[in-house]
């Protein structure tokens, strides 16, 4: 991906940690092309998820795309992508997801990683420079 490993060298002693490392890698590389000129945008899954049809109605404006497909894209969220892979819905669902506990301090230092690399940190609105909205 572009990025120093050595940047992201830690031990992933809790379920959580391979999810907050590639949210932070995938992070600051979008910051860092969005610093080097590149009009490169974000989107939330929750605004996705909570008004479909205006977010995509935000994204194809953005691509320069006609918004009459609007309806189109918002059906294509109903399949599965990878349904012929080992990331299905259906296989997936299987998985309890695991739950943050005190254990340890998981949050603490989870948010102690995505500080370090100046993303927002778990618990926060999660809305970095060039995030897509609808309002």
């Amino acid at each position: 991906m572009g990025v120093n490993g050595s940047d992201y060298c830690m031990r992933m002693d809790n379920d959580h940690m391979p999810g907050a490392m590639l949210s932070a890698v995938t992070t600051t590389v979008y910051l860092d092309m969005r610093r080097r000129g590149f009009d490169v945008r974000a989107l939330r899954y929750e605004d996705l998820i909570a008004r479909p049809l205006d977010m995509c109605r935000v994204v194809l404006e953005f691509c320069h795309l006609p918004v009459s497909l609007v309806e189109r894209a918002v059906k294509a969220f109903e399949m599965d992508s990878q349904s012929n892979s080992l990331f299905a819905k259906s296989l997936i669902g299987r998985f309890k997801e695991p739950e943050m506990t005190r254990e340890g301090d998981v949050k603490a230092k989870l948010n102690e990683i995505l500080k370090k690399y100046r993303v927002p940190l778990i618990g926060e609105p999660g809305i970095i420079e060039g995030t897509l909205t609808c309002s």
